[in-house]
């Protein structure tokens, strides 16, 4: 099963959220799709690490095939291209790789060019093995990278436990999306299973779940809140679940220990036992849910 963790907004706990689900389970693969800001691998500290450079593609220009035309600068809506003085002069920090302009171009004076934007690490911690994206300082967007991480999940995964069909059942995929609702989280949960979304007991933290939940809603995908850093004034953001339905399924206390393990980059699930049965509980949740709603659409 495919859990996405996604928050509103940075800081709110998710990426501490999908470190201990993947630890509680055992037999699990953590993917940071956070590739601006991945900090789970801190956590985990994978060993037999190694590299796989990730590209994106870039238009190149034949000069003399292009008749100016400028289709593919009025197709662009990133700004991307732009003909000056009888030229067509690419950006490259600018191009989502959409390949529009090369498919477009009536002349094929577009062609495909690979250009270096980031890399993967992988590596293991235990039981938990551990995939990490990494985008280059000053990269426009981390979209490709987040394609490649969950398109190559399930193959490297499989071959990890000697089987290419499919993935262990008892093995979980937690995605610690990025943080937020625009492009790079909505390619980060396009195949979760289940979304586990995070949030503090604020009215900042109510204003940023309200984003992800219409992101979710979007997708429709099935979901749950675990609240986190909760002081024991949750009323505000209990209302707004209770008025979207939407299920929550912890809550997790503002601790001082919790606080220590995280500053010195600890899981506190393997810390402390109690917080190993919390995660254990989220976990039993989720399938839970998943399973209803697998029954839900068999009734349908």
């Amino acid at each position: 099963m495919q859990i996405a963790v996604l928050s509103g907004k940075g800081g709110t706990g998710k990426t501490f959220v999908s470190v201990n689900l993947a630890y509680a389970n055992g037999k699990s693969i953590y993917i940071d799709c956070d590739v601006e800001e991945p900090n789970g691998r801190l956590f985990f500290k994978p060993q037999e690490k190694h590299l796989e450079k990730v590209n994106t593609m870039i238009p190149k220009v034949d000069a003399n095939k292009c008749t100016g035309c400028r289709k593919c600068v009025e197709f662009c809506k990133f700004n991307a291209l732009a003909y000056i003085k009888n030229k067509l002069l690419v950006f490259p920090e600018l191009c989502h790789a959409c390949k529009g302009c090369v498919m477009l171009c009536p002349q094929k004076a577009l062609s495909q060019s690979g250009r270096h934007i980031g890399c993967i690490e992988y590596g293991k911690a235990g039981e938990v093995e551990v995939i990490t994206g990494i985008l280059n300082t000053g990269e426009a967007t981390g979209v490709p990278i987040i394609r490649k991480l969950l398109s190559i999940m399930h193959g490297w995964a499989a071959d990890q436990a000697n089987d290419r069909s499919a993935l262990p059942k008892d093995r979980h995929v937690i995605v610690d999306c990025p943080p937020g609702s625009a492009c790079s989280v909505m390619e980060s949960i396009r195949d979760a299973d289940f979304c586990l979304m995070v949030a503090e007991p604020t009215v900042f933290g109510l204003h940023n779940l309200d984003m992800v939940y219409r992101l979710v809603k979007l997708f429709g995908k099935p979901h749950a809140l675990v609240i986190n850093k909760d002081m024991g004034d949750i009323g505000l953001i209990e209302k707004y679940c209770s008025d979207k339905d939407i299920r929550v399924i912890a809550s997790i206390p503002y601790a001082s220990d919790i606080a220590l393990a995280n500053s010195k980059g600890l899981v506190a699930a393997e810390e402390y036992e109690r917080y190993l049965g919390l995660f254990k509980g989220i976990l039993d949740n989720i399938e839970l849910e998943v399973c209803h709603e697998a029954d839900c659409h068999i009734e349908r």
